[in-house]
C-alpha cells in the first residue's frame, strides 16, 4: 500500500511556482538571466580554424509579461548547453541561438542577450628564431537581440611594450655627457668608443619601459566567423613591440631594438590603434583605451578614442 502510495505520489505534476501568473501588472523587466556560466566553447575563427576554450556564459531576457512572476532558468541553460555541445560558435549560429531562446520565452520576452567570456589561445612565433609559445588574450562576445535587431560586440585586451620617448631622450643625454667626460680627448678611436660603450661602463642609463594593455571594443559586421584574430592583428601590428613567449637571445635583442624603434607615449600607441582599426574592414564602430603600466609612477598613463561615427560609441571612460 505504501509502494502505491508513493507511486500516486510520483506522477503528481511537480509545482511550478515560476509559471504563474496573477491578475496583477508585477511591472517588467529590463532583463533577468544567469551569470558566470561554465561551458566548453569551440570558437570559429575563420576558414580553417577553431579553437576550443572554456567560457564563461552570461544569458539574459527580458521580462515583458508584467503578469508573469519570472522567466524559465533552466530553458536558458538547456538551450546553451545543448547549442555549447553539438556547434561550432559563429555569429550566424549566435544569431539562431537568441531565436531559440526567445522561442522558449515567447510568452515572456521580446529580448535577448548573451556574452561570452574567454581567454583565446593563439600560437605565436618568436621575432627571430624558430621558437613559438602560446599567447592567451581575454575576450568577450556579447550578441543581442532587441527591437528586432541583431547586433555582434567584440572585446579584446592585447598586451604589449612601451618604452617611454622622454626617459629615452634623458637616457640618451646622460650617455653623451659620460662619453664627453670620460673620453677627454679631441679625438677618440672608434675601437676604444665601441669597446666602452658595449662594457658595464657603457650602462650608464636606461630608459624606463612598461608592460601596456589595448583594451578594444569592436562593433563588427556579421560574417562567417568572429574576426579575433584580424583585431588582435591589427593592434599589434600597429605597436610593433607585442609581448612575447619563448625566446633566445637574438629575439630578446630584436625585442629591444623594436622598443628603441617605436618609442611611445600613451598618445602615441592610441593613435596608431585608431588608423588601425579604421582600417579593418569587418569593424564598424571601435572603442578602445590603451593603458601604460608606468615603472616610473605608482599610476598608469590612459588614452581613450573612438572611431568618430555619428551615433556611435562615446569616448568615455570603461571596460
Amino acid at each position: 500500500m505504501l509502494v502505491n502510495s508513493q507511486i500516486a505520489a510520483s506522477e503528481k505534476p511537480l509545482p511550478d511556482v515560476a509559471n504563474r501568473k496573477t491578475d496583477k501588472n508585477l511591472g517588467s523587466l529590463s532583463w533577468v538571466g544567469m551569470d558566470q556560466i561554465d561551458l566548453p566553447l569551440n570558437i570559429v575563427l575563420n576558414d580553417q580554424q577553431s579553437v576550443q576554450v572554456h567560457s564563461k556564459i552570461n544569458c539574459y531576457v527580458s521580462l515583458d509579461n508584467e503578469q508573469a512572476k519570472g522567466i524559465h532558468m533552466s530553458r536558458l541553460y538547456r538551450v546553451l548547453n545543448d547549442y555549447a555541445t553539438t556547434h561550432a560558435l559563429t555569429p550566424p549560429l549566435l544569431k539562431e541561438l537568441l531565436s531559440e531562446i526567445l522561442l522558449s520565452h515567447e510568452d515572456l520576452s521580446c529580448d535577448a542577450l548573451v556574452s561570452l567570456s574567454f581567454d583565446l589561445p593563439l600560437q605565436r612565433s618568436a621575432l627571430l628564431s624558430d621558437n613559438q609559445g602560446w599567447k592567451f588574450y581575454p575576450v568577450e562576445i556579447k550578441c543581442q537581440h532587441s527591437d528586432g535587431e541583431f547586433s555582434s560586440e567584440i572585446k579584446v585586451s592585447v598586451p604589449y611594450s612601451s618604452t617611454c620617448p622622454c626617459s629615452a631622450s634623458l637616457s640618451r643625454q646622460l650617455l653623451a655627457e659620460k662619453i664627453q667626460s670620460h673620453f677627454a680627448s679631441a679625438t677618440i678611436e672608434t675601437d676604444t668608443l665601441l669597446s666602452w660603450i658595449t662594457s658595464d661602463a657603457g650602462s650608464v642609463a636606461t630608459p624606463h619601459s612598461q608592460r601596456s594593455w589595448a583594451y578594444i571594443k569592436t562593433l563588427v559586421r556579421s560574417g562567417a566567423h568572429f574576426p579575433l584574430i584580424e583585431i588582435i592583428d591589427a593592434a599589434e601590428g600597429a605597436l610593433k613591440t607585442p609581448v612575447q613567449t619563448a625566446v633566445k637571445r637574438e629575439d630578446e635583442q630584436e625585442f629591444a631594438r623594436l622598443n628603441g624603434e617605436n618609442l611611445m607615449f600613451c598618445e602615441d600607441a592610441a593613435r596608431r590603434i585608431k588608423t588601425a582599426l579604421k582600417n579593418t574592414p569587418d569593424i564598424l564602430d571601435f572603442w578602445f583605451k590603451v593603458e601604460h603600466q608606468e615603472s616610473l609612477h605608482p599610476h598608469n598613463a590612459v588614452a581613450i578614442a573612438v572611431a568618430d561615427i555619428p551615433g556611435g560609441y562615446q569616448a568615455i571612460p570603461e571596460f
